[in-house]
């Protein structure tokens, strides 16, 4: 009842959210539009900041979620021009994840700069070191690429692909996805990679955990 509770609270804060940006929203609003009392959100959040910072972070567990079914249903996903391909469609088809990778103003401003997500980044980011380390240890990166090397070129290349839109001619989704996937591949990996399912059970486990952080987040406040 509880979690249901949550997502009922979490499906108007979007809503307003998308609709009204984040400036314009209160916790009373959200309070009243999802018919419970403003004491009650903060029963789930303990501020409006925790409470948009949920809303985000649901979206991101279904993100994970997606990535991992894809990764159960073919280990080649693992790699990391398959990975980050699969990671760009999802983010970008769900609209508040999407409004943060292009950091979009409109609809996000002040929550940008928010340091409430800091734990969240964080935690990507010790993922991202993990997984970049399996994949060097199994021969899926170029030899002489080591994880700590990609810790500035790989986002600069894949927020790169968020970021681009305004300045040149519109592309459908799933070719973006596809120029990224053709970038990492010939930047990060091997000509002739290895099979990837022998790793996949460790990175799938560690998508797993970090979509179990983000589920914190959403539905108890990251407590």
């Amino acid at each position: 009842m509880s979690q249901e509770r949550a997502d009922r609270i979490l499906d108007v804060a979007k809503d307003l959210l998308l609709r009204w940006g984040y400036r314009r929203v209160t916790v009373d609003e959200v309070a009243k539009r999802a018919g419970v009392g403003k004491g009650t959100v903060y029963l789930h959040w303990r501020s409006r900041e925790q409470m948009f910072l949920a809303v985000g972070a649901r979206e991101a567990v279904e993100m994970f979620g997606a990535v991992v079914s894809a990764m159960r249903a073919d280990p080649a996903e693992v790699m990391l021009h398959r990975y980050m391909r699969r990671f760009f469609v999802e983010a970008m088809r769900r609209p508040v994840l999407r409004a943060l990778f292009t950091r979009d103003e409109d609809t996000l401003g002040d929550f940008l700069a928010s340091s409430a997500r800091q734990p969240l980044d964080a935690a990507k980011l010790s993922a991202s070191h993990e997984y970049l380390g399996v994949l060097a240890a199994h021969g899926l990166l170029r030899e002489g690429v080591r994880p700590e090397d990609l810790d500035y070129s790989l986002p600069a290349i894949v927020f790169g692909f968020f970021a681009i839109d305004p300045f040149v001619a519109p592309l459908a989704l799933e070719a973006k996805a596809d120029h990224l996937a053709d970038t990492l591949r010939r930047t990060f990996e091997p000509a002739s990679a290895p099979d990837a399912a022998a790793c996949a059970p460790q990175v799938i486990e560690i998508f797993e955990r970090l979509g179990g952080s983000f589920a914190g987040v959403a539905y108890n406040g990251g407590k």
